[in-house]
């Protein structure tokens, strides 16, 4: 796949054109006319009609008919073409690869998912990865999202010490898979990503953190409305708090962490128990952070989510209690077939929409 492949889309280099796609986007098959889109972003109706122009022009826009007026002519209005441009977002998880093939409104075009050993080596994940790309579709693609498990650098696209993994270490993931395809790439932690697709949706509100167990054990932290990664983003390394001083090695090296005391919990069969370990971690973040919800999810939760539900909840309402607070709502993630590489296309597409 060579450079060739990549969308250049001059109309979305302007803060106000992302502005007034984004209203398009959110707008739906309703559409929006000029006279709306200026009031909503505030822009006269002068450079509505420049960026609408430009944005037909680029196929990202097209007229849906008109619209009655209050008064004078109707009024023409005006569309998003999903199908102007596309993203690919990846998980990369330590025994499968899902893809996903997104269009510019978030929409699932087509989705794959194939056996992975992330043990394998960089250069064959690297290669079953672009093998994914090239087969989701043969349409220009604006850029590549990527999730793997954490820690990771996101800032550099540089994978750190996976915990299972520690020979990604340093590897230029990002720059690399980005050589071998021709497109731009995006790095970021599975459980940002999945984190990114819920705030996009409305679906978290402002304040929360979603809990990912699968492989492993995740979190991703919204805060005020945007993805929290920490000045090293190496934020939601959730799993590896330490609850048990003398409890057993972690892959991470630590002892009694997280991740370590849920997933031995989840291989013994014990879910209440996992569930109960969960509980305690999500508590922990609920007074560190004063969240406003706890969204659960990954594929050991979605399995069989409720156990985990009732669990999580127990706990929370206890400490609650205790505290004299009302207890933090805990649901699932929902909404979502492929939630982390969903997620991870739209660390490619939220950026042109101003997100």
């Amino acid at each position: 796949m060579n450079s060739e492949t990549g969308v250049n889309l001059p109309a979305l280099r302007s803060h106000n054109a992302a502005l007034v796609l984004d209203l398009l986007r959110t707008a739906g098959e309703a559409g929006a006319s000029r006279l709306e889109l200026a009031e909503r972003t505030g822009l006269t109706p002068q450079a509505v009609s420049k960026i609408t122009a430009r944005l037909r022009e680029e196929g990202l826009a097209a007229e849906a008919g008109r619209r009655a007026s209050t008064g004078g002519k109707p009024r023409t209005v005006l569309r998003l073409v999903p199908g102007a441009a596309h993203a690919v977002g990846l998980n990369l998880d330590r025994d499968e690869l899902t893809a996903v093939l997104v269009d510019l409104s978030g929409a699932v075009v087509a989705a794959s998912v194939v056996p992975l050993d992330l043990g394998s080596g960089a250069e064959v994940v690297m290669e079953v990865a672009a093998g994914e790309v090239a087969a989701l579709t043969s349409r220009p693609l604006l850029g590549v999202g990527v999730a793997m498990p954490g820690p990771l650098d996101h800032a550099a696209g540089v994978p750190h010490r996976v915990t299972g993994f520690p020979e990604w270490d340093g590897f230029p993931l990002r720059d690399a898979l980005a050589r071998r395809l021709g497109l731009p790439v995006v790095l970021d932690k599975d459980t940002n990503t999945a984190a990114l697709g819920i705030a996009l949706s409305g679906a978290g509100g402002d304040s929360f953190a979603y809990l990912h167990l699968g492989t492993g054990l995740g979190a991703g932290l919204v805060l005020g409305g945007a993805v929290y990664r920490g000045a090293r983003t190496g934020a939601g390394e959730f799993g590896h708090q330490t609850v048990q001083l003398d409890g057993p090695v972690c892959g991470c090296g630590g002892r009694g962490c997280l991740e370590v005391l849920c997933l031995a919990a989840v291989a013994r069969g014990d879910l209440a128990g996992a569930a109960g370990v969960l509980g305690a971690g999500a508590a922990n973040l609920v007074k560190l952070l004063d969240i406003d919800r706890v969204l659960l999810g990954g594929r050991v939760v979605t399995g069989t989510p409720e156990p985990f539900l009732r669990g999580v909840r127990a706990v929370l309402e206890e400490r609650a209690r205790g505290a004299g607070e009302p207890p933090v709502p805990v649901a699932l993630a929902g909404g979502s077939a492929h939630p982390v590489a969903e997620g991870a296309a739209q660390l490619v597409l939220a950026p042109l929409f101003g997100r």
